[in-house]
């Protein structure tokens, strides 16, 4: 008997959704989220075009590992005082240039690649601050399986086949540090009888993959906002905690928000790290000037 391919049938939720984020909690177990990301809803197929992944942050009452609290107590801007979380979490995201049908890609059109990853992640929440730490390792290239993943889901829904996907990047070992410091509800108000409040953040990247500092805010406004930091996002997009705090009745909100970046390093524009790739320049140069791309 043929196994259902359940990995792909999320996949396929992921192309056709624009973004989704679904939590569950199971009862005294903890929070299982699904994140879902996708171009397709604004009939597009370019860029960063698609992104899942999955989190699981254990209940509040589950004893905090001790490998959790090592890493916290090593790192110095950490809170010492606070409740500490910790989770984990695996995804996969998707990048091609703006035109999937040509098999020779334009070389000044960002190159196709993927990125697969598993991430484990702690957070110190004291008062109404939280600081979180996410230490992400995958690859990127061929072995991320973001080439089956986009044929198989275009031949599902009828799309065009990408023809593009043997310029991508090649196979790369990739790290990615995420250090994120938020404020929950600086400030909050009421508006038409429901609330709103916002949550800044700042924070920083390193890693081969992403490189670079950043700076935003969130804003909620519903009915009965959650005590938490906001809904799960997927990088290169907001980042958010995976953790959710529900209300004791029915509530909901929508949400929105703005971040600006210092941007060091992104492979997924600049090329591979260490061996020669397609790359594009992060900034569009001045008219009349020349840029060497590397093939």
């Amino acid at each position: 008997m043929n196994r259902f391919p359940w990995p792909l049938l999320w996949l396929l939720i992921g192309m056709i959704c624009p973004y989704q984020a679904w939590s569950g909690e199971l009862s005294n177990k903890g929070t299982l989220s699904l994140v879902l990301e996708n171009d397709l809803f604004y009939n597009l197929d370019r860029h960063y075009t698609n992104g899942i992944r999955v989190i699981w942050i254990p209940d509040r009452s589950v004893p905090t590992p001790g490998w959790a609290i090592k890493l916290v107590r090593l790192l110095p801007w950490l809170p010492e005082q606070g409740k500490i979380r910790h989770g984990y979490a695996i995804g996969q995201s998707m990048y091609t240039p703006s035109d999937i049908t040509i098999t020779n890609p334009s070389l000044q059109d960002r190159p196709y690649a993927g990125w697969l990853y598993g991430t484990i992640a702690v957070g110190v929440e004291s008062g109404r601050q939280l600081d979180q730490l996410e230490i992400s390792v995958g690859v990127v290239g061929p072995a991320s399986l973001a080439k089956q993943s986009q044929k198989f889901v275009h031949k599902i829904v009828g799309s065009n086949e990408p023809q593009g996907w043997g310029t991508q990047l090649k196979n790369e070992p990739g790290v990615v540090v995420n250090y994120q410091h938020s404020w929950r509800g600086i400030a909050n108000t009421t508006l038409s009888g429901n609330r709103m409040d916002f949550t800044p953040h700042v924070g920083t990247v390193l890693g081969n993959v992403f490189t670079y500092a950043d700076m935003g805010i969130t804003v909620r406004y519903g009915e009965r906002l959650p005590a938490d930091y906001g809904p799960p996002r997927i990088q290169p997009g907001m980042s958010g905690p995976g953790d959710f705090s529900p209300t004791s009745n029915f509530g909901w909100y929508i949400f929105a928000g703005v971040e600006g970046r210092a941007v060091a390093r992104n492979i997924f524009l600049d090329g591979n790290t260490f061996r020669d790739s397609r790359s594009v320049k992060k900034k569009a140069p001045d008219r009349g000037s020349t840029i060497r791309f590397r093939d």
